[in-house]
Formats: structure tokens, sequence, C-alpha cells
């Protein structure tokens, strides 16, 4: 049995020994397609969702520093005293509200944070809204703990934009919170302005929490207006805005990313930290520290690169038969569309079987978008290009029909 398999089974298993609620977590689909290339030769990945370009020098230059000071022992739970206060002063200029170091919590990575909120929030017979396609984090968190999922759809001739109607009429007694997403993953959308304040509006005045997952928030292109859910609500109340350094300063692996609530849920959150992580990685923190107090002039170049990259591949698209694109403005993704009624997932693991080029199948991030690929541009255009040079002659030759 191969590696694939023992993770499937083990994944599908109602052995009793298991929590059944493990069983909530579907296979990875991104982490199968990942494996089965890694038996592969001459495989050009259009799957990863990290950035290739290296942390800025200084940001390494710091956690260097902080190790040779020996600042390798526990913070405080909620973080660095000093990452605290650079996160407040910076999310206070760019948002134009006051925020504090009690309304931020330190966690490992942004995905702690989503666990902490969805996980605080969800129960048996509570509902979260949820757009589809979205990050595959959040369905399995919310019903890992009992909670049930409404999904919004929305569509790749709409760029993927979500309709504030539809998340109102989706909204019901037993609901509880909305997840937002923007810049999206899996589809790059931005949602304007508008889009957001609506939203937030209708959630505050129904007693709903709002958790928005902002960790693409630096990648925005074309000069186009970004809207955090922190610049459109009257309050942290009925918020909790997440990010990290992850993508906007390539640090992934360093784990550290950061909650926004308001000081009576940071409270209750820190003690829940405690007992999942206890604290995020020290001399990583004095990492973000020197990342939010230098030179940023690595983002613009960084959003730069992206953009030529993304141009590139929208034009790309066009060209490939079969595949129906649009212009993604945020994330290092776009997540075109085959024709109606075709598995993605048959045909993202022919065209790595068949091309050698790695993709990510639609149904790996909801339920409305099984006909989808996608596809992530965080990598070089030359990459993009000679992965192109495979897949267009390969969509050329199918008859989905």
């Amino acid at each position: 049995m191969s590696k694939l398999d023992l993770e499937v089974d083990f994944y599908e298993s109602a052995n009793p020994v298991w929590n059944p609620a493990l069983l909530t977590i579907p296979v990875p689909g991104i982490r199968k397609m990942v494996n089965l290339a890694a038996t592969m030769e001459d495989v050009i990945h259009l799957s990863i969702g990290q950035p290739d370009i290296p942390a800025p020098p200084h940001v390494i230059e710091a956690v260097v520093e902080a190790l040779r000071a020996g600042q390798t022992g526990y913070t405080m739970d909620a973080g660095l005293p000093e990452l605290l206060e650079a996160l407040a002063d910076y999310y206070g200029e760019r948002s134009g509200r006051s925020i504090t170091a009690e309304n931020i919590l330190i966690t490992t990575g942004a995905t702690e944070a989503l666990y902490l909120a969805i996980t605080a929030v969800s129960a048996p017979g509570r509902e979260f809204i949820v757009v589809d396609p979205s990050f595959m984090l959040y369905a399995p968190l919310i019903r890992m703990n009992g909670g049930e999922v409404r999904e919004v759809p929305t569509r790749v001739e709409n760029n993927h934009q979500l309709d504030p109607q539809d998340v109102f009429d989706a909204i019901t007694p037993n609901t509880h919170a909305i997840v937002l997403n923007s810049p999206s993953n899996p589809t790059g959308t931005v949602y304007p302005r508008e889009t957001i304040e609506q939203i937030v509006q209708e959630a505050a005045y129904r007693g709903i929490y709002i958790i928005s997952d902002e960790v693409y928030d630096h990648l925005i292109y074309d000069d186009i207006d970004y809207a955090s859910v922190l610049s459109c609500c009257s309050d942290l109340d009925h918020v909790m805005v997440i990010s990290s350094f992850s993508k906007t300063f390539s640090m992934a692996g360093m784990r550290i990313g950061w909650m926004i609530a308001s000081q009576g849920a940071i409270k209750k959150l820190r003690r829940y930290h405690m007992f999942t992580t206890t604290v995020a990685n020290t001399p990583c923190q004095w990492g973000g520290v020197a990342a939010l107090r230098g030179d940023n002039s690595f983002i613009d170049e960084m959003v730069a690169t992206y953009q030529k990259r993304r141009d590139r591949l929208i034009e790309l698209v066009a060209l490939t038969p079969q595949l129906s694109g649009y212009k993604p403005e945020g994330a290092f993704y776009m997540f075109p569309s085959l024709p109606e009624g075709v598995n993605g997932s048959n045909v993202a693991l022919r065209l790595l079987r068949e091309t050698g080029v790695c993709t990510i199948a639609g149904d790996t991030f909801g339920d409305s978008c099984s006909n989808a690929l996608r596809i992530s541009y965080a990598t070089s255009i030359t990459q993009i290009e000679r992965a192109f040079e495979r897949i267009i002659p390969w969509m050329e030759k199918q008859d989905f029909n």
C-alpha cells in the first residue's frame, strides 16, 4: 500500500480509538496532489500556496540576533510586548482607528488564530456562513465542534465576487458567525469596500460575529482600495481579524500570526491559546518587529512581481481551450473553471500524470466548484510559461462533452 493510500485510509477510518470529530476532516486535496507529484520527475508546480520570494534580509538578521542574544524562552502568553506594540501602531495607522496591545493576540501562524476563533465560537446547532469556494480550513473546524456550515456560492463569471444579499439571505436565527477571506484563497478575489461594509453592519445589527481572514491583505494589485474589516466596523465587539507575516514578508515557515479583536475576546482567547501552542516562536517574533519597524520597500517590490505574473497568467489562461478565467485582484491564485459538469479532480489528476503540471482541484475548496482548478502563480513567469506549454496542447486534445 502506498503512502497516499495509507493517508486516505487513516482519514476515512472509523476506528473507535479516534474521536469521531476527526471524520469531519477531509482527505487534504492539496496534500494528495503534492504527494503524488513527489513520486514523479520534472513536475512543474502551480500548486504551492506560499511565497517563492526570500524573506527580507533585515528580518532574517533580526531572528539570528535574537537567537544569539539568548531570546529562546517563552514570551508572555499574549506575545512579545514589542511585537504587540508594533502591530498596534501599524494597524492603528492603517485602519484609522485606535488599537492597543490589549486588542491583539500573537499566535503560531494565522492557522492557530483561525483555529482559536472558529472553535471558540462553534458549537452544536450553531451555523456559520462560509463563502464557497473558500480556504479548506474553515468548514472542517466548524464541523469538528458540531457547528453547521451554510455555504454562499460565488461564480467565475462574476469574478467570484460576493453578493451581500446572498449572505443576508443565508442568515437564520441560528447564525453565529460569518467567515470572510479577502483577498481570497483560492480565487484571488478582493471584495470592494461597500461589500465589506454592508456585511459588517448587518452582522453587528444582528449580533453575529465576523471572522475575517486577511492574510493576503498586502497582495493587492492595480492600486485598488483594500477594505479591511478593521476599517469598516464601528467597534471590535463582534469582529475577529486574523493575519500573519507569512505572505506579506515571505515568513511562512516562521509561523507568526495574530488576531485583533475586542479586549474581552482577547482575554478569553489568551487562556485558550495557552492550552494550544502556549506561545509563538520567540526569535521569529523579533523578526516580526523588524518587519514592521524596518524598510517596507520589500512589499512594493513583491507586489509588482506578483502582478506581472498574474498578468501573464491571465493571457495564458485566455489562450487555453476548456478554461474560463477572469482577473484576480489579490493573493497569488486564479481559480478558472472547466466546462460545466466536468470533474476537476479527474482533470487535475490526469494533467499531473500526463503532463507533469501540478494544480489543485476545485472541490478541495467547496461543493459548488468541482469543475474548477486552483492555479498558484507563486512561481516564476518562466515556470508559468513552461507549464502552459504543456497545458495548452493537452487541453486542445480533450473532449469533455
